[in-house]
Parts: C-alpha cells; sequence; structure tokens
C-alpha cells in the first residue's frame, strides 16, 4: 500500500491555515506554540506558566493533522516554537520529516521511556485510556467482547458505534495496525464498517449509547469521567470498560510535546516542555476539568477515574504510530 506524505494527505487544509498564520500578528517575544491540544486545558495551564516564568505564551490552535501539515509546509521558516498534539501519530509524522530539535534530558526524565521517543525529539506528557461505553440497560459487561478485535465479528453488526473521521478514533487504529498489522487491521475495519453506526464525534458516540440508540461505542475515558463530574446527564445509564491484558483496546494514545529546531525561543520553549512534564505543571493536569491521565508518575488522577498503573496496555514504541498508513487505510475501506 503507497503511502502519502502527511502533506499530502491533508495539503489543502494545510496550505490554508499556512495563509492565515503566516498573516497574522507578529508574536514579538511571545513563545509561539502550535496546540492540538485541547484549547480549554492550555488555557488553564498557560496562564499558571507564564506566571511562573514571566514567558508570555501566544497559543494558535488547530487539529492535529492540521497542524502537523502546516508545520511541514511552512519548513524551517515556521512561526512556531513549540508543537503540541492530542494523539501521538501527528507529532511522530513531524518528527520523520526532521523538524524538531532534541530535548534536554532534564525536560524529557520525569516521563516513563514507552511514553517518549528514544530520540528525545518529544516527549508525552498526557494520555487517555481506549475504552467501551456500554448502557446497563442493553447490555452486561459479562456479554461485552474479550478484545476490541471481537468488534469486528458478526455477532457485533448494529451493536457498535465510533466516530471514525476524528483524530482520537484514528490514533486507536494506529495503535491496532502497530501491534497488529497491516492486513489484520483492515480486515478489522472493514469489519467494523460491516457492524457499526458511524457518528461525528466521541461525545456524541457516548450521548447515543446512555440513550440505547446502540448499545455499545469506542471512546477515550475521560468523555465518560467529565460527564459524570459534571452532571451525569449523558453518562447515567452507561459503564466504561476497560480491557487490559495488553488488548489492543487498551490501548493509550499520548499527547506530545515537541520543541521546533526552528525555533526563535528555544530556551523559553524547552522551559514550557518542562513545565508540561514537571510536577508543577502534572499536578496542574491532574487539577484541570480534563480528567486525562498525567505521565509523570509523581502526580495521579483522583477516584473515581480508574488508576494509570492498573491500565495494562499493549506496548507500542510511539514514534511508530503512522498517521499517514491510518489514513491510506482507512479512506481504502471508506471510512474517509
Amino acid at each position: 500500500m503507497a503511502v502519502k506524505p502527511l502533506s499530502a494527505v491533508v495539503v489543502s487544509v494545510g496550505v490554508a491555515l499556512l495563509g492565515t498564520t503566516l498573516t497574522s500578528c507578529s508574536s514579538g517575544d511571545a513563545l509561539v506554540v502550535y496546540n492540538a491540544q485541547h484549547e480549554q486545558l492550555m488555557e488553564e495551564l498557560v496562564p499558571a506558566f507564564e506566571k511562573e516564568t514571566g514567558i508570555d505564551v501566544e497559543l494558535r490552535n488547530g487539529s492535529d493533522l492540521e497542524l502537523a501539515a502546516q508545520l511541514v509546509a511552512e519548513g524551517k521558516k515556521s512561526p512556531a516554537d513549540v508543537f503540541l498534539t492530542e494523539n501521538s501519530p501527528a507529532m511522530a509524522a513531524v518528527e520523520r520529516e526532521g523538524l524538531l530539535a532534541t530535548l534536554p534530558d532534564d525536560v524529557t526524565a520525569p516521563i516513563p521511556e514507552q511514553y517518549r521517543p528514544a530520540s528525545n525529539a518529544w516527549t508525552g506528557f498526557v494520555a487517555r485510556s481506549t475504552v467501551l461505553v456500554y448502557n446497563t440497560d442493553e447490555i452486561t459487561e459479562a456479554e461485552l467482547p474479550a478484545s476490541l478485535l471481537d468488534l469486528a465479528k458478526p455477532e457485533w453488526k448494529g451493536k457498535i458505534s465510533f466516530s471514525p473521521t476524528g483524530a482520537d478514533f484514528q490514533a486507536i487504529v494506529a495503535g491496532v495496525l502497530a501491534t497488529e498489522g497491516e492486513a489484520a487491521t483492515k480486515t478489522w475495519l472493514e469489519g467494523l464498517k460491516a457492524n457499526g453506526t458511524v457518528y461525528d464525534g466521541n461525545n456524541v458516540v457516548l450521548e447515543s449509547v446512555n440513550a440505547g440508540k446502540v448499545p455499545v461505542g469506542v471512546i477515550y475515558h475521560y468523555y465518560w469521567y467529565r460527564d459524570q463530574a459534571e452532571s451525569g446527564d449523558v453518562s447515567d445509564h452507561s459503564k466504561l470498560h476497560f480491557f487490559g491484558n495488553q488488548d489492543p483496546g487498551a490501548f493509550v494514545s499520548v499527547s506530545g510535546a515537541g520543541v521546533l529546531a526552528s525555533a526563535e525561543h528555544k530556551t523559553d520553549a524547552e522551559k514550557f516542555v518542562g513545565y508540561l512534564t514537571g510536577k508543577t505543571g502534572q499536578q496542574g493536569l491532574a487539577d484541570s476539568y480534563a480528567l486525562e491521565y498525567p505521565l509523570n508518575p509523581d502526580v495521579q488522577l483522583d477516584p473515581p477515574v480508574k488508576p494509570f498503573a492498573e491500565l495494562d496496555p499493549p506496548a507500542v514504541a510511539v514514534s511508530d504510530l503512522d498517521s499517514d498508513a491510518v489514513v491510506d487505510l482507512m479512506t481504502e475501506v471508506g471510512f474517509l
């Protein structure tokens, strides 16, 4: 299967964004962060970093693949100092283009090795776990599949839902591809297409499962916990199932942070990434609305969120997650 370069996958979006970014007002001495993480989360963390360090930060927000394509298009002329992703495949794609600087050891050391590349070109700083959300009026936990891959079997026709166009689900597919290979991943995707109901967004998947429109959905853990913490309005008839056992369904998607090799404010950029991986920034993540997992072992989410140490995800090299191959596969199957 021919794999298109990242810039070709989303070139029209990347070029459009490139035009708006380069014509925007000058950032002056501010640290420019291309941010594909949740905007609300960064708007909570950035002011604390600015107060602690006196460094001004300018956030330029977009999606994973849009901003990755923009960085590839801009190359060494990019105004970006830092790149943050929601999922790691987009960061790995930028790494493969040689656009990232090597991070200092003290910046990456707080994060366990499995959640950062050996190259130190970037680091994970927060994560989310793949889960099944299921309607407790429609199905029992004992009736759920032993593996995420089982959802492609005929007995799950009409019983499963997901949001294939988003970066979240595509990262899960990248995890399946890394653990199971291309042929098995294509077969799994074809089974999902035959069996599943497609929605636009994980929140819609959660709402639809809770309303009984479909018994089971594939999402990340924090959507359900977040609604539980806020109101329970779209989660009160559902529960989460964590696969564990290093199943592809226990895949942990890592949000990445990297410094551009062309960064104008390299020292400040390293301080920013170091803040995200250090205990203060990680505690800020844990205390935020997001309910994503901090990756620094010194910081934990409070109950009732399932402890990170109990997830037992499959072993996946974060730099091997290939967004281009995923887009090709999902296009071939008919999801994109």
